[in-house]
């Protein structure tokens, strides 16, 4: 059963939804139009935890019932008491369960678009085609769940291989599916170019940013320092003769970003300052996440880019997870974007290390 003060906050909740409810049918609200969208979203945002909380107190009461079967007389009424018994303790404790993630303090960048790099790290060539392989299992995943994606800057080798691409994903919930992709993710496989069979180990980096809003983070053009040169492609070949590529330093903290993709200067400064708005929001992050307890940070620390969180072994057409010592025997359905197998138990472990840290820290009166 839950815990009594569960229980009261969860009544709160109750009690707001239906306040929320009456406020957005007065016709006062309903003639201002940015008052209604304000209750509606915090309406809907409720109703979710007010349905699941309905459906705990009904099993509840058949619990109840149940339990009062099993005190009988009658054996027929006492074994079906038994039996519902069972499957309604079951059934609580899925939405115990579930009610304690939904009242979980909520990460403010879960509704957020993402900036996602991809870059090749130790393996040289190899490493390349590997960043290639991963930014395209991206690519076909966030095709399939309907978002767009839209590179901002790439640095092709050729036989489809990248040291850098970098891309922009928006969506639905983009940086909650994704926020646990950021690491060091290595490949174990025959390179095309070994004749002698060996397999080979290469490693890239990957980097899950979200998405800054000009508003989320405000740049003082005083500390940019901006530089402009003529775009080229892979091998000094040249993309075009005007000084369309921008390359913007961030001079309080260092970060530089190079755009030339476009031909036009406005739009490779455009997604330059995207780029750096979200790196820039990304140390903010990391500034609030080391203020959490240890127990969190070792679970946050999943996202680090140095840290090794996935290998992906060809020969034995397997992924794993290291981070939840997952196993998959299907890596060609993974790299063809059917992600999902690696990102649903992912992200439900680590909402479960989650459960486990608040309410350790209730527990001990944090």
């Amino acid at each position: 059963m839950l815990e009594k003060r569960i229980i009261e906050k969860l009544e709160s909740i109750i009690r707001r939804h239906s306040e929320l409810s009456s406020e957005l049918s007065s016709s006062k609200v309903i003639e201002d139009q940015s008052r209604f969208k304000e209750l509606s979203i915090a309406f809907k945002e409720l109703e979710e935890t007010v349905e699941t909380y309905k459906l705990y107190k009904k099993v509840s009461e058949d619990l109840e019932e149940a339990m009062r079967w099993i005190e009988s007389k009658d054996p027929d009424l006492k074994m079906m008491g038994e039996e519902e018994k069972e499957k309604l303790e079951k059934k609580l404790e899925e939405y115990e369960k579930k009610l304690k993630l939904l009242l979980l303090p909520k990460d403010p960048y879960d509704k957020k678009n993402v900036v996602i790099e991809v870059r090749a790290g130790t393996g040289g060539e190899e490493a390349a085609l590997f960043a290639g392989d991963v930014f395209r299992m991206y690519l076909r995943y966030a095709t399939r769940v309907g978002w767009k994606l839209e590179v901002l800057s790439d640095n092709p080798t050729g036989l489809q291989g990248y040291k850098e691409i970098i891309a922009s994903i928006s969506g639905d919930r983009v940086y909650s599916r994704l926020k646990y992709e950021g690491g060091v993710h290595r490949v174990q496989r025959v390179p095309e170019t070994e004749a002698s069979g060996r397999i080979h180990t290469s490693a890239i980096t990957v980097a899950v940013l979200p998405e800054a809003e000009e508003i989320d983070v405000v740049i003082d053009e005083k500390d940019l320092r901006i530089d402009r040169f003529c775009s080229s492609g892979p091998g000094g070949q040249s993309v075009n003769t005007t000084y369309s590529a921008v390359r913007i330093t961030h001079i309080p903290t260092g970060l530089v970003v190079s755009c030339q993709d476009e031909k036009s200067q406005i739009k490779n400064k455009a997604k330059a300052l995207k780029i750096l708005r979200s790196r820039l929001l990304k140390i903010e992050e990391e500034k609030r996440l080391a203020e959490m307890s240890s127990t969190r940070k070792s679970m946050v620390k999943s996202g680090d880019r140095s840290e090794k969180i996935r290998t992906y072994n060809y020969p034995q057409n397997r992924v794993t997870d290291h981070r939840i010592g997952l196993t998959i025997y299907r890596l060609t359905d993974i790299l063809n974007g059917e992600l999902e197998l690696l990102l649903d138990p992912l992200i439900s472990a680590m909402e479960a290390q989650r459960l486990d840290e608040e309410f350790l820290k209730v527990g001990e009166g944090g």
